[in-house]
């Protein structure tokens, strides 16, 4: 899978995949950002924690530069549940919303078969895989005459 198709995913993708590809790492660069921003002298932690004051701007870049793949990762896990990426919106509800959209896309089971957004993901072919064509039947045989 090359950069772009990780940046605006489409289709259907498990749970396993939304931690490891998206969740895991954008928290892992969201707190590196949060770090430098830290160290740099842009903002501070008490001042963050007590609402004085946002992010600093490294912060800002980072969450700008994930939003998209985010938002597409996100949008593909509700897929995978059958549900349309209207859902995303409920994250907007403050505290209720986050929670139940972490619960939704993280934690949820995706649905079994097919749905209206295509096959489930262990039987999607992977990226740069070309599907493997059922073989041909074999020719029907005369019987043995002996």
């Amino acid at each position: 899978m090359d950069f772009w198709q990780w940046y605006v995913r489409r289709g259907r993708i498990d749970r396993s995949t939304w931690w490891l590809q998206y969740a895991l790492p954008i928290g892992v660069l969201s707190v590196l950002a949060l770090m430098a921003d830290v160290a740099l002298g842009n903002s501070s932690l008490e001042s963050i924690a007590t609402g004085e004051t946002g992010y600093g701007p490294i912060v800002t870049t980072i969450g700008l530069l994930a939003a998209p793949a985010s938002i597409s990762s996100g949008a593909t896990r509700l897929h995978d549940r059958g549900m349309s990426a209207w859902w995303l919106l409920i994250g907007l509800v403050p505290l209720f919303g986050q929670v139940a959209l972490l619960v939704i896309t993280g934690f949820l089971r995706g649905d079994g078969g097919p749905n209206r957004y295509g096959p489930p993901p262990s039987a999607a072919p992977t990226v740069g895989q070309q599907p493997q064509p059922e073989p041909a039947p074999e020719p029907e045989r005369p019987p043995y005459w002996g």
